[in-house]
């Protein structure tokens, strides 16, 4: 396995599905961003040090704008700082398609033009001292 490189990033795709709305409007609670976030960041220490790792803490979570049920959402990782046993990571959740229902059509659903960046993290984990 090769040393973890600074710029290597993961990407997730996920549907929010209706049984995770938590509040009036179909929204999300913030902690559903922050599992996501995990579970990417899960990813990034597999890809990187062969080790799922643990999530040390975040820094600077933004809640940029509202995750709903019926988004799908892009999650993505990219390693900015590699330490001895310690990773430096830049998160986001991107609304890359939104649910737009009616009555006629219940299931109806818009990509986006542009992603709309709901959620940012700065975030920290660290591996095992044999990993890498």
């Amino acid at each position: 396995m090769s040393s973890p490189e600074v710029g290597t990033t993961v990407v997730h795709r996920r549907y929010v599905p209706y049984s995770d709305a938590h509040y009036a409007g179909n929204l999300v609670d913030g902690a559903y961003s922050l599992k996501l976030f995990g579970d990417v960041a899960t990813e990034m220490c597999i890809v990187t040090d062969g080790d799922e790792g643990l999530f040390a803490s975040y820094s600077d979570v933004q809640f940029l704008a509202p995750v709903r049920a019926g988004d799908v959402l892009e999650v993505t990782c990219t390693l900015t700082r590699v330490g001895t046993r310690s990773r430096t990571l830049d998160l986001a959740v991107r609304v890359v398609a939104r649910g737009t229902p009616t009555e006629d059509r219940p299931g109806a659903a818009t990509v986006l033009d542009e992603p709309l960046l709901a959620t940012t993290a700065t975030g920290t984990v660290v591996v095992p001292a044999s990993a890498g």
